[in-house]
């Protein structure tokens, strides 16, 4: 049980939305999980804007910190909201289905004592329905190419993450499925379990095709922000100086043409594609040069830098 006096080990943190059928279940695995953890615990449940009797339930149940969003804004939205309110060395996070196993707490957290920042769980035996298999495959393709992480199953929500870690970012759209990617590009250590997975057997799935297509859209703002956010000049300023090269030669070449070969430009369309090019070039240079300034503002208005120090060390 969680002791108010003691400093809190880990932090259980829960989305839940329209799941009456499966939280106070839920809880009692989670409560029965972490006392034979012998840690000290908070458990911390999210309700996304439920409008079933959720909120109702959960109010009845004790040793549970609830959190009432004013309507349904996403899972990542509700979780970023726990993350906020724990105050854990440890965060755990899990879905609010009943998937999920809480007994299997206990392997991420040896596993995160071998030296691991994040440990997240591998549903290695997955127990959903072919199409929603063959689309969280799909993104693990897609997340893999850009993102380049080093775990199978980015969309399991039972995982372990340092809190200080866990608390440092800030989460919008789908972003939620993307965090150990996110801070393995900030260089944490991230490991992977597998865990078990069971088929949902009360409440219906929230996932569907319009998430998935959420979760791309946020893959390339990630991409965009961890590798750009810091020098978003090198981006927009060499793409403006491929266009604006390839724009001059375009020209140069038509100039050629002529002047020595006597051709006619009247009716040829690759002299406005060159200047097209150098246009484009100096707005995508001028808007890097922008990006540069407001990116250098946020770093400071946010009192961070481009950086992570690990540990200081003085002898």
């Amino acid at each position: 049980m969680e002791n108010s006096e003691k400093k809190v080990q880990l932090s259980i943190v829960v989305p839940v939305y329209n799941e009456e059928g499966n939280v106070e279940e839920l809880h009692k695995k989670i409560v029965k999980a972490c006392d034979k953890l012998n840690k000290t615990y908070e458990i911390i449940f999210v309700d996304d804007g439920s409008c079933d009797k959720t909120v109702e339930i959960c109010k009845s149940l004790s040793n549970l910190t609830l959190i009432e969003l004013r309507k349904n804004f996403g899972q990542t939205a509700a979780f970023d909201a726990g993350f906020k309110q724990s105050s854990g060395e440890v965060i755990v996070t899990m879905d609010g289905d009943l998937q999920n196993d809480p007994a299997d707490i206990g392997k991420l957290l040896e596993k995160k004592a071998e030296g691991y920042d994040i440990v997240s769980g591998w549903r290695f035996d997955r127990k959903d329905s072919f199409s929603k298999k063959f689309f969280s495959r799909t993104a693990d393709k897609l997340r893999k190419l850009l993102l380049k992480d080093s775990i199978h199953d980015s969309g399991c929500s039972l995982k372990v993450y340092d809190g200080n870690a866990l608390r440092s970012i800030d989460l919008f759209g789908e972003m939620h499925r993307f965090i150990p990617a996110i801070l393995e590009l900030d260089g944490y250590i991230v490991g992977e379990v597998k865990v078990s997975h069971y088929p949902r057997v009360h409440g219906v799935t929230k996932y569907n095709w319009k998430r998935s297509v959420k979760g791309f859209v946020d893959m390339i703002s990630i991409w965009f922000w961890r590798k750009y956010a810091s020098r978003p000049l090198h981006f927009f300023g060499g793409s403006g100086i491929f266009f604006g090269f390839l724009g001059t030669l375009i020209l140069i070449w038509m100039a050629i043409e002529k002047l020595f070969l006597d051709a006619s430009l009247s009716e040829r369309v690759w002299p406005l594609i060159g200047v097209f090019f150098i246009i484009l070039g100096v707005q995508f240079f001028v808007f890097g040069l922008l990006a540069d300034i407001m990116m250098k503002n946020y770093f400071k208005v946010h009192d961070r830098m481009n950086y992570v120090i690990k540990k200081i060390s003085i002898k």
